[in-house]
């Protein structure tokens, strides 16, 4: 963000509230439908999360930066890692420039084999979006990332 303040508007209690709900029942229907994912995947959700987050990354990360990642141990992702490992969608590696650490990446293929999991929710995702103007949707991106700047503060501290 530039040096300028950023405008700010009152909220009434009850616009407030309605939010609050709105945002709890988001995350919970979430939570669900991701741990439904997870478990035709046939992973915790922990681990369809984690798996997740090395994909995102687009490159091998090392067992601690998984666990700042998600907040767990480093014990936990170990736990993660193996199981991942188990199911053939993540391996670890060795780094090429320092040979004692370890990285784990993503087996290639390994997140395709679960896209069609996802495609409903891609096709809901762009029907919605054309009952928005393109106005809206920049406001609903302001929005969301916010929101996601708040949970990475309070994840990662």
């Amino acid at each position: 963000m530039s040096g300028t303040a950023e405008k700010t508007y009152p909220v009434a209690e009850a616009e407030l509230n309605g939010f609050a709900q709105t945002g709890r029942e988001v995350s919970t229907l979430t939570v669900l439908r991701h741990a439904r994912i997870a478990e035709q995947m046939g992973l915790s959700p922990t681990d369809h999360k984690a798996l997740d987050l090395v994909a995102q990354a687009g490159e091998p990360l090392t067992a601690g930066r998984i666990a700042e990642l998600t907040g767990l141990s480093t014990g936990a992702v170990t736990g993660v890692i193996d199981r991942l490992e188990k199911a053939a969608l993540v391996r670890r590696v060795r780094d090429g420039e320092d040979r004692r650490k370890v990285l784990v990446e993503v087996v290639p293929g390994a997140v395709a084999r679960f896209a069609p999991l996802f495609q409903s929710m891609f096709d809901d995702l762009r029907d919605l979006l054309t009952r928005f103007s393109p106005a809206e949707r920049k406001v609903i991106e302001r929005y969301q990332n916010a929101i996601l700047e708040q949970l990475r503060a309070e994840i990662h501290g």
